[in-house]
């Protein structure tokens, strides 16, 4: 019996993610008006994508080069907040405290401290470019999507 490469393993579990987004996908109300693009079919379009790469994931071999090493030096000279593995959780805590504050703070608010605090936490040291590039790319979404595609997002304490 062979054993499950990381890749593999991830791949099953992106499946099972994808499978169970399906499955709450399925359950979204189409609407009574005949329509040719309802509400529910981007996201049935989306839980089957991500199923169709998780397949390719899992059939995909990996090179050489991919096979896990043993940490370098200078990996392990780093600090720990800046180990690889350690960007992934600190990434993923971001997220789940973007994904907390997204109401209470606004989507103007809590996208530009996401983008900004990332780009930092991963080297970008001009902060007035990246607060400006944050911002204007965070506002240009926020001003596209509630004033053309009339979709609600969260103003928190601005007046939006």
């Amino acid at each position: 019996m062979t054993r499950l490469n990381t890749n593999q393993i991830l791949a099953i579990l992106i499946a099972l993610l994808a499978l169970g987004y399906l499955a709450m996908a399925f359950q979204i109300p189409t609407f009574p008006l005949p329509r040719p693009v309802d509400s529910d079919l981007f996201p049935k379009v989306l839980g089957v994508t991500l199923l169709g790469l998780a397949v390719w994931l899992f059939l995909e071999r990996p090179t050489a080069d991919e096979v896990p090493h043993e940490p370098s030096a200078e990996e392990r000279a780093l600090p720990l907040l800046l180990r690889p593995w350690s960007r992934v959780v600190i990434t993923a805590l971001a997220i789940a405290a973007y994904a907390l504050l997204l109401v209470p703070l606004g989507f103007v608010l809590t996208s530009t401290a996401l983008a900004f605090g990332l780009a930092w936490y991963y080297g970008y040291r001009r902060h007035g470019v990246n607060l400006a590039t944050s911002l204007g790319v965070v506002l240009s979404l926020y001003l596209v999507m509630t004033r053309i595609m009339d979709v609600y997002l969260p103003t928190g304490p601005l007046p939006l």
